[in-house]
This record gives C-alpha cells, sequence and structure tokens, in this order.
C-alpha cells in the first residue's frame, strides 16, 4: 500500500517539459495528419478501400492526441497552464471532447475513484452492487445487461458519447456558463473543421476518412477506460474506509500493453501510477515503473488477460470482487440451496 513516503518519490517526476511536450504533440499530429493526407490522395485516386483501411491506424494516433488533451486537464503537459489550456481546447476539435467541461467531469472521476458511495458519476462507466441490481424492476435490470453488453458498451457507447452526448453540457447545466462555452464551442470548432476538408476535398472522402478515424479512436478510449477500473482484482470501498492513494493503486489497473500499443495510447496502461500522481506527465510514467520495480506487478493485467474483462459486470461487495451476471446467478442459486 502506498505510503507517504511513495508519494513524495513520485513528485520528482511531476515537472513537465516544454521541448519534450513540443516533440510529443508534433511527432504525434505530424502522424495523424499524414495519415489523413494519405487517405484523402488514394480516396481521388479510386482507392477508397485504402482510404478506409488507414483510419484504423488514424484512430489509434487520435487516441495518442486525446492522451495529450488528458495531460493537458491534469496541468501536466506544459509548465504553463495558459499553454495546457489552450493546447487541450484546441485538441478537442479533433478528439470531439470538449476540453473544460471534460476536465471538471475527470476531475471528479479521479477525487472518487474506486469509492462505492460516489459511484456513476458523469462519465464513469455505471456499476451496481449485486444488491442494487436485484433491487431494480424487471425493466431495469433488463435496462442495466444491455447497458453492459459488450456490443452496446463498446459497439454504440463510444458513438453516442463522443459524438452526441459530448456536443451539450449534459449533466452540468446549472453550473453556469462555462460547460456551455466549453461545449458549444468545441462543436462548433468541429463544425468549421469538417466544413474547410468537405471544401476541400468534397463530402464523402472528408466524411469517409475523418468519422471512422473518430469512431476508432473514440471506441479504443472507451475500451481503455473501461479496462482500467473494470478489472477481475479491482477493489472499492464505502466512503468510511476509501483511502484516495490506496484506492489509486489497487482501483486502478496497471495495462501492461505491448509496445507499440503503450507508446499509442500514450502509456495510459500505467493507471495505477496516474491515480497516484496525476500531475505526472505521461511519458514519465515508464520511467516511474523503471525506478520503482515494485510497482510494476501491482493491479496488473495483461492484453490477453484484458479481454475477461468485458464479461465483469456487477460488484459483489459481501465477497469484495467484480463479477459476471453468471457468477451472480450462481451465488445466488448456493445462496437459495443453503437457506432451503
Amino acid at each position: 500500500m502506498p505510503s507517504g513516503g511513495l508519494i513524495r518519490l513520485l513528485d520528482r517526476y511531476r515537472h513537465p517539459s516544454i521541448s519534450r511536450g513540443v516533440f510529443e504533440l508534433a511527432i504525434t499530429a505530424a502522424a495523424l495528419f499524414g495519415l489523413w493526407a494519405v487517405a484523402f490522395l488514394v480516396f481521388h485516386l479510386g482507392f477508397w478501400w485504402i482510404a478506409l483501411l488507414l483510419t484504423v491506424p488514424s484512430g489509434m494516433f487520435l487516441v495518442r492526441l486525446f492522451m495529450i488533451q488528458h495531460d493537458c486537464g491534469h496541468g501536466s503537459f506544459m509548465p504553463s497552464k495558459l499553454a495546457n489550456d489552450w493546447i487541450g481546447r484546441v485538441l478537442g476539435i479533433f478528439t470531439l471532447t470538449p476540453y473544460d467541461y471534460w476536465r471538471q467531469a475527470h476531475a471528479m472521476h479521479h477525487a472518487t475513484a474506486g469509492n462505492l458511495d460516489r459511484r456513476n458519476n458523469m462519465g464513469d462507466i455505471m456499476t451496481l452492487t449485486v444488491d442494487e441490481y436485484l433491487a431494480l424492476p424487471w425493466h431495469g435490470r433488463l435496462g442495466y445487461r444491455l447497458y453492459r453488453n459488450p456490443v452496446v458498451m463498446f459497439g454504440l457507447g463510444p458513438f453516442y458519447n463522443f459524438f452526441i452526448l459530448q456536443r451539450l453540457p449534459i449533466g452540468m447545466m446549472k453550473d453556469g456558463w462555462r460547460p456551455w462555452v466549453s461545449t458549444m464551442g468545441t462543436t462548433v470548432g468541429i463544425a468549421v473543421f469538417l466544413g474547410l476538408l468537405i471544401w476541400a476535398f468534397g463530402p464523402l472522402p472528408a466524411l469517409l476518412v475523418t468519422l471512422p478515424t473518430m469512431l476508432v479512436a473514440a471506441t479504443i478510449g472507451v475500451w481503455l477506460f473501461f479496462v482500467q477500473h473494470q478489472f477481475e482484482e479491482v477493489e472499492w470501498a464505502r466512503h468510511g474506509e476509501w483511502k484516495r492513494e490506496e484506492m489509486a493503486l489497487t482501483g486502478s489497473s496497471h495495462y501492461d500493453l505491448p509496445q507499440p500499443l503503450r507508446w499509442l495510447t500514450g502509456n495510459i496502461g500505467i493507471h495505477h501510477v496516474h491515480h497516484l500522481s496525476a500531475r505526472i506527465p505521461f511519458y514519465r510514467l515508464p520511467q516511474v515503473l523503471k525506478d520503482l520495480p515494485q510497482l510494476a506487478e501491482v493491479s496488473r493485467i495483461s492484453l490477453l488477460e484484458s479481454f475477461k474483462c468485458v464479461r465483469l459486470a456487477v460488484w459483489d461487495e459481501a465477497n469484495g470482487r467484480l463479477i459476471s451476471f453468471g457468477a451472480m446467478k450462481r451465488a445466488l442459486r448456493g445462496r437459495s440451496a443453503a437457506q432451503a
């Protein structure tokens, strides 16, 4: 478990570098826009299917661009708050994510991750306990099952979240003008960007290249967020027992991806360390594991193991573990048999 000493050790990694930040942003943006340029070229040469295939690597570089925006939101990408904020706002046009609106919601996520009494905030993956699920009427159970179904979670969910939900300040309607400016400003920026592409290349190539790229990135983003907090060894605690530092390590996974996936996802798989100290720039996270190898095995899941997380759906509070609907049914049958 983390101690004040460990937190202090991590402080040495919290200082962002201007030159490194500029390099990471430049190489990521250049790769994304370069792939888009090639896609537009081959489309006009008649190879539309190659242009469509190129949206997959484009989507992965767009994920990396989102990770830079994510660091901006934590104030860890550039030393200057002004630079972080404006880089984050501009990147939001490409990631479909209104920066100021998302930053506020994401701060709530960091403040409550692993807290059973402060679950299901805006942007979180909704998770019910077994008792909460059983207390629902039949249509509520059906709705939750549909929500946790992989087709909805990783198919419809990314489209709904990035293309629809983030176009309005849902959940922040009463927070004044700032959420509106953030969401509406980003939406206007997206419209102008797409309008310029349509003007330059035509509507079909512009939409064929950009929209699938954004959908690929959105799907990967939802998958990463799911795996980072919905894994078999995850820990949750009631508010009185919840400790932020402990839950950072045990309530967030170390998603140990192979290279180059680790690089493309901005090391976000080292999520337990990120939750422990969110001000560490993403490019310094591997050095943390190198210098503090004891953290490498904490909450670790491999790429292969992560696919098993899809079946997990409800929190078994009695046994302190995340389980599948099938495991819940078996446990209930066993309980009924024991009572009989």
